[in-house]
Parts: C-alpha cells; structure tokens; sequence
C-alpha cells in the first residue's frame, strides 16, 4: 500500500457489498497469486523452468510440463516414455538436445518423422545444417543445388549421397519384409557417430519407429532400391507399417504405465496414441498416465495433430486421472529448456533401461 494514501481511503468506492458466500468464493478465486520472475546470474536453466510454473501464459504451460515430467520420473512404477518427434528439429540444432535425452535414459521409446531421422543420418556423415533466411531467393538456391529448410540451408549433393547410402543399405539386406524398427537398425549398425541419435538409441536399445517412412528422403533411397531390384530381377526389402503397429503395441501391453512426450504433432503424436487404443486386440484397456506436449499448432481447425491432450480422453488415449499438460511454445525454445530441466534436475538419475528383446515382430520382453 502507498505509505502516502491510507488504505481507508479505498473504502467507499460504491461497490454493493457481496454476500458473505460469494465473498468467501472470491477469496478462494484469488488465492493463488502470480509470481513475478526473479532472475540472478545463479539461475539454472532448471530452476528458472520451474519457476515459470508460478507465471502465466505459456510460461505457466511450460512450468506444468515440468511438472509432469518431475511426477513421471519419479513414478515407482516406473512408466515407458515414449517420444514423439515432428517438425524440423534437426535443422533448429536441437540434434544434440534430442540425443541427450536418449543417453540420460529419458526416453524409452522415440517415434519420429522420417525427416528427422534422416537429418540425423545425414549429419552422421559430417553433413552441415547451415545458417540461411526465410527469405532467400530460392531460384537461385535451385541452381547451387542448396535445399532451404525455413533459414537453414543444406547441400543437395550430400543429400544425394545420403539417400544413396538409405539404398545400399537395403540393397545389403535379405529380401522381405521388416518394421521401421527393424530397417533403421540395420542403418544405425553403419553410422560410426556419437551425437547421432539414431546410432545412440541402438547402442542403447531404444527402438525407434518411423510409421511414414516413405514420406521422406530414407524412402527415396528406399524406392531406388526396389526400382534397381525390380529391373535387375532381384527380391527386395518392403517396409510393413502394420508390422510396426504390431510391435509398438505389444510395448504398450507389456509396461505397466506409459507416458507420452510429443514434440510437435503429426504422424508420431496420432500413431503413439493409436498404441494406446490398439491395446484392446491384447485384451488390455490402456490410457497414458502422463502425457505433455509442446507445439504451435492450433485447434481451432479440429485437426488431431493439434487436438488437446484433453481432447484424447475421450477416445481413451489418455486417463481419466492422468497428469498431463500442454504448452504452445515452439519447440526449438521448449525443447532445449525442458531438456535442461530433466537434467538440472537429474530426474533420470538411477533409472534404469528397459530391454527389448524381439523375435521377428514377437516382444519377448
């Protein structure tokens, strides 16, 4: 209160008084009181996150995505994370970010755009992503043989190599059919880098999923391979995305609470939900018990990349009493400051990694 304006001062300002209920109600409607930000040059990326939860607006949204995964760490019951990844994450520089979250044993199992793996791939190789503008003029980036993601820029020639790389790969393996799993193992086991996403969830065992795989460049070299094997001839490899339904599903079944980590939405977001609803041919009724998303996608046009977590319990995917939050922050901001969260805080410390043991599709455990 200002020392030179007595609050009496304040006491007729001509407001009908509120009836003792409704006063006890507006008590308990301003009872939580906003925080202001304090900053120091000792704040961590970790306690500056959790302080957010005490702001508004999306700093709140945030803060209670930290809070989700404080309560999904810490769980006894120890849930399956599962990732989902869309969006041009490796072109922001958020590679090592997503990495780290792998190697803390934050993460259990990633499904991903098929892009994202692929610049993964192409990075292992000593590729760049390179500081470009949305703006640039792309006629002439065309004749360079520069590929523009947003403002970044990547060469097309060591594009073509890579997807070159995608077909000899196959080309190596024995014809039939495999899961997304089961195709971007036999890729990791020829990547020799260790900020490689992909060649640390295989050394590690966390099985990586790529549901529209043919909806980046792995599946142009993919096609490549059967066209050259067609011609010649020759059987090839085919990847069954139903197998892969078959697979993830069976991780759902078999853990005793999952937990969905999406960043942005997509493919990854639908398909990790869709384990969710596909655990009934188990005989299971599942739902996650955490679940968090960071996006920019709105909901106002109903799409289900943007659908609220909310929005998920009514189909199941998500529990009635599940802990969950959402924040609309684009990820390459949200990523790298919930990832220093999870380590500031070291909420994976001592956690310990599943093992997945596969025959053919069949999870033995």
């Amino acid at each position: 209160m200002n020392k030179d304006f007595p609050q009496d001062k304040y006491q007729n300002l001509g407001f009908r008084p509120l009836d003792p209920d409704k006063q006890e109600f507006k008590k308990q409607v301003l009872g939580d009181r906003v925080s202001q930000l304090k900053l120091d040059e000792d704040t961590s990326v970790a306690d500056l996150v959790e302080n957010m939860a005490g702001m508004s607006i999306q700093a709140r949204n945030l803060g209670e995505c930290a809070q989700v995964l404080k309560n999904m760490y810490q769980d006894q019951d120890r849930p399956t994370v599962f990732l989902g990844l869309a969006g041009p994450l490796i072109a922001a520089g958020l590679r090592r970010v997503i990495r780290d979250l792998v190697v803390c044993g934050a993460v259990d199992v990633i499904v991903s755009t098929g892009a994202i793996i692929y610049q993964d791939v192409y990075a292992s190789f000593g590729h760049g992503h390179f500081k470009g503008v949305s703006d640039a003029d792309d006629t002439d980036l065309f004749d360079l043989r520069v590929d523009r993601i947003y403002d970044t820029y990547i060469d097309e020639e060591k594009v073509s190599r890579t997807d070159r790389f995608c077909k000899l790969v196959a080309d190596e393996m024995e014809p039939g059919n495999y899961s997304s799993r089961e195709y971007l193992n036999k890729l990791a086991e020829r990547i020799d880098d260790e900020e490689s996403i992909l060649y640390q969830c295989y050394k590690l065992g966390v099985p990586v999923f790529v549901p529209a795989l043919n909806d980046s460049s792995i599946g142009i070299g993919l096609t490549e391979h059967q066209v050259r094997a067609q011609e010649a001839g020759r059987k090839h490899i085919s990847i069954d995305s139903i197998k892969d339904n078959v697979e993830l599903v069976q991780i759902v079944v078999k853990s005793q609470k999952t937990a969905a980590f999406y960043v942005a939405g997509g493919v990854p977001k639908n398909y990790i939900n869709d384990s969710i609803v596909m655990s009934y041919i188990y005989g299971c009724d599942r739902g996650h018990d955490y679940a968090l998303q960071i996006t920019t996608a709105v909901t106002q046009d109903g799409g289900l990349s943007s659908s609220t977590l909310s929005e998920g319990r009514s189909w199941g995917k998500i529990k009635k009493q599940a802990r969950f939050a959402q924040a609309w922050v684009e990820p390459s901001v949200s990523l790298p400051l919930l990832t220093g969260y999870i380590l500031g805080k070291k909420l994976t410390q001592g956690r310990k990694r599943l093992e997945f043991k596969w025959e053919n599709a069949k999870l033995l455990s």
